[in-house]
């Protein structure tokens, strides 16, 4: 017997999808974005709507769901940097998310060192192995309040300790991913598999 299905219609249900979308695109990496303001305030975010855009030139792409400073200081400056949620920094990565006032910078309210970027006014977290720093290439705003940013990385850092083979190695950066509602995950289990070639396959003659 087939299980009952649940339908949804996002013309109907508007920010109400936001559950949906949440819970099933899973699990995302996190953009961890600072930003510099206008004023010289230094802000510090997670957001968990982050992926590759392109690779040559390298960019990436964050959004912000709702005008917040990181998108307002991106926008007015041109320039962010993402440093890598890791498993050691989860409870400093959550605490960022606090909606502090403008004026206050995340990174004296929780605690974290920042670190001069070589290419970017906005620092790194000194505590993060990984920072991708990057210049704003566009914005897209979608008309419901999600705008999405989209960076060039015009330098990198990587910590030699988490590399292997010249390569960034998931099982020493252990970086933690966001899920549904308030639900946050580690890497876990890790398998692997080479891309099938097609002309390696057996077809029928």
């Amino acid at each position: 017997m087939a299980v009952p299905r649940r339908d949804y219609d996002p013309a109907s249900l508007g920010a109400a999808i936001y559950p949906l979308l949440n819970s099933v695109v899973v699990p995302r990496p996190i953009a961890w974005v600072s930003t510099r303001s206008v004023d010289g305030v230094d802000n510090l975010a997670p957001h968990s709507f982050f992926t590759i855009s392109s690779v040559v030139p390298p960019v990436v792409q964050f959004t912000s769901v709702g005008h917040k400073d990181s998108l307002r200081n991106a926008e007015a400056t041109g320039e962010f940097v993402v440093s890598l949620c890791t498993e050691d920094l989860i409870e400093q990565v959550n605490l960022t998310g606090t909606d502090y006032p403008p004026h206050v910078s995340e990174f004296d309210a929780v605690g974290l060192t920042r670190e001069d970027s070589k290419m970017v006014a906005p620092p790194r977290v000194a505590e993060s192995p990984v920072a991708l720093e990057c210049r704003v290439v566009g914005t897209k705003d979608f008309g419901g309040g999600s705008v999405v940013v989209f960076g060039e990385v015009v330098w990198a850092v990587v910590d030699e300790d988490v590399l292997a083979s010249d390569r960034p190695e998931i099982r020493l950066m252990r970086p933690v991913a966001r899920l549904g509602a308030d639900e946050w995950s580690t890497v876990g289990e890790i398998s692997e598999r080479k891309r099938v070639r097609y002309d390696s396959l057996e077809h029928p003659s």
